[in-house]
């Protein structure tokens, strides 16, 4: 049976007809990866039934690199990169530093930071075994080590105190709004990467609370959060006893909650 070849006026029509907003773009990228028009038609129907354009690709563009993401992960989002603009501001790119991605789905945040920083020493977490999986692809090029379990648990004792950046992209919608979500987010990205309990703030509350036993003196805890949600993440940051600071992007509409270890 012959293959259906797909003109790029065709994918673009199907695409715009499955609601796809940028219908140009994400054909741009459909066409430029698939190997044969097999393929591509394949990956146009996927993308037409809903599943995340990354997961339709296997990667996302962050910082500037091509980050692996499997099905079923967490897709790094473009706001997300702020974060990774404030801890390298932190950080002198020439010196030793030992960097924590916590919660770190594909390892988005910890590969973009070990490529800037290239004297950093790289660990990253994740309670997600699908997760983990993915990140030890991305980190393990850039020489990083990647643990399973709930935050800190797994992380090796002869890391604490010597944390320098601590990179923590928890959970924080509210368990009450999960549904509210794009269907994208709450049919293919898993629940523990979403939920961050009642208020959105259960998991960055746990993370600033411990935090201080892994940073090293100076070190600092970056976490995102949502505008509304800042007065309750400058407090956690302040009742785990660091030194809270907020910066925002309006042109990212990224709001990054820093807490410093004195």
């Amino acid at each position: 049976m012959a293959v259906e070849v797909l003109s790029p006026f065709v994918v673009i029509g199907r695409l715009r007809a499955a609601g796809c907003v940028f219908a140009e773009d994400e054909a741009e990228l459909l066409l430029a990866t698939a190997e044969d028009p097999a393929e591509l038609a394949a990956m146009v129907e996927r993308r037409a039934s809903g599943l995340p354009l990354e997961h339709v690709l296997g990667w996302a563009g962050f910082h500037g690199l091509r980050v692996a993401v499997d099905p079923g992960v967490f897709v790094p989002r473009r706001r997300t990169e702020f974060l990774v603009q404030q801890a390298l501001a932190l950080t002198d790119s020439t010196a030793p530093v030992v960097v924590v991605d916590l919660c770190c789905g594909s390892g988005a945040l910890g590969a973009a930071l070990a490529s800037a920083l290239p004297n950093a020493e790289l660990h990253a977490a994740d309670i997600d075994p699908a997760a983990v999986r993915c990140a030890r692809r991305n980190l393990a090029p850039l020489g990083g080590h990647v643990y399973e379990g709930d935050l800190f648990a797994p992380l090796p004792p002869s890391l604490r105190g010597r944390v320098s950046i601590l990179a923590a992209n928890v959970p924080y919608v509210p368990s009450d709004e999960v549904g509210l979500l794009p269907a994208e987010a709450r049919e293919h990205e898993p629940l523990v990467a979403l939920d961050g309990g009642s208020d959105g703030l259960d998991v960055m509350r746990r993370v600033a609370l411990e935090a201080p036993h892994w940073l090293a003196p100076g070190g600092t805890l970056l976490v995102e959060t949502s505008e509304r949600q800042v007065p309750g993440a400058l407090e956690a940051m302040s009742a785990g006893g660091l030194r809270a600071t907020l910066v925002t992007s309006q042109e990212l509409y990224a709001n990054v909650v820093t807490g410093a270890r004195d």
